[in-house]
């Protein structure tokens, strides 16, 4: 799903499970929609299992830590999981390129 927040100038972008669990989050800020988050709660469990959590947080961020039936005040559109990649990929690909 996607969604904007209007006072940060955000689009975020989410991918969830079945039970409304975020596995992906994609975060593009401003009118150059700069990426400034792709994060993924498998890799972000993995860097937390090894101690690595606060440097993988500072370079792909984290994703939302409650299911999205618990949230409020969203208006979510629902883009497809090809809009999503569309997304992910350059987003993430260029957070990745970023030096650390």
């Amino acid at each position: 799903m996607r969604c904007y927040w209007e006072e940060e100038d955000t689009w975020f972008y989410f991918e969830v499970d079945a039970e409304g669990w975020v596995i992906r989050q994609v975060e593009l800020e401003g009118p150059e929609l700069t990426p400034i988050a792709a994060a993924s709660l498998a890799e972000g469990q993995r860097a937390c299992d090894t101690g690595r959590l606060d440097e993988y947080d500072s370079r792909f961020g984290i994703t939302a830590e409650l299911p999205i039936s618990e949230w409020e005040g969203h208006a979510p559109e629902q883009p497809t999981s090809e809009e999503f990649e569309e997304v992910w990929g350059p987003a993430r690909q260029q957070i990745a390129s970023r030096p650390s």
